[in-house]
């Protein structure tokens, strides 16, 4: 093997799983519980996590090249800074790191934070990295589908300036793209750092206008409360990532995510195809 992913079994990790298999790619899968993975019988699964030293090694060998995804947790930077220690310990110098689009500069928002740090701890080990900085998923209106159709109400207090929101397909591909590059360069390369955006700058208004044209009646924005929007987060998550969405929100709220010049035309040459639009997964939503 070649490649190691983690974080294959979320959202954007089983798309670079299927990209990289449909290209042909060597890579290996490090999960927490193999059996449940529900990967292809030619995927090699192995079992560990991120705090489990041995596995870690175990799963570094014959590794060159590494897909490091992070998820939100109260742990988060311990784990990227165990992991990306052992990779160097196992003489692994190539990385693309999942960041988020801003980690620079919203560095009130925890997981913000730690993935800027785990940007510099890129930089200052001298790692030959991709940093890849998606803005806010598109899927994740897919957790709110019910609310919109059910009460007419988009319930997400993205404010006003708006958030070039990317379909997690665009990252996935991207990912790939950068792990196969990097993997298969015959020399180290240099550090590089890719916005990842959508086609479209949605605001709480136009996203509630296109769930409107999508289900052909009228669906209000239910407005800037980030305060509110904890209140309801922590129902069914802990306090402390319920307040961690709060500090997101009002980050949406006051600077938005707008994309820097040449951002979208980079993807799309990148990708060599149109990035997925915001009204498309909308519209395949409403439909299911």
């Amino acid at each position: 093997m070649s490649i190691l992913i983690t974080g294959a079994t979320g959202r954007v990790g089983r798309h670079i799983v299927n990209q990289l298999l449909r290209r042909g790619a060597d890579f290996r899968v490090l999960t927490r519980d193999p059996a449940k993975a529900g990967f292809a019988e030619n995927v090699e699964v192995v079992k560990g996590d991120m705090l489990d030293i041995d596995a870690l090694r175990a799963a570094f060998s014959g590794i060159k090249t590494l897909f490091l995804l992070n998820a939100v947790t109260s742990d988060e930077y311990t784990q990227t800074m165990i992991t990306l220690n052992i990779a160097r310990e196992c003489g692994v110098e190539r990385v693309v790191y999942l960041s988020v689009f801003g980690a620079d500069v919203a560095v009130n928002v925890p997981h913000f934070a730690v993935k800027y740090g785990a940007e510099r701890m890129l930089k200052a080990m001298d790692f030959s990295a991709t940093i890849l900085r998606p803005t806010y998923f598109i899927d994740n209106e897919a957790m709110i589908k019910d609310v919109v159709m059910n009460h007419g109400v988009y319930p997400m207090p993205i404010g006003g300036i708006g958030l070039a929101m990317v379909d997690t397909r665009d990252i996935a591909e991207v990912a790939a793209i950068e792990l196969i590059r990097r993997d298969r360069a015959s020399g180290k390369l240099p550090v590089e750092t890719i916005n990842l955006v959508g086609p479209d700058t949605l605001t709480g208004e136009s996203a509630a206008a296109v769930w409107s044209e999508v289900l052909g009646r009228e669906i209000i924005y239910g407005g800037d409360n980030p305060g509110a929007f904890e209140a309801s987060m922590a129902e069914f998550m802990p306090k402390w990532m319920a307040y961690e969405m709060r500090l997101m929100a009002e980050r949406y709220v006051s600077h938005g995510m707008l994309p820097q010049d040449g951002d979208r035309e980079r993807l799309v040459t990148l990708l060599g195809r149109p990035l997925h639009t915001y009204r498309d997964v909308v519209t395949a939503l409403a439909a299911q």
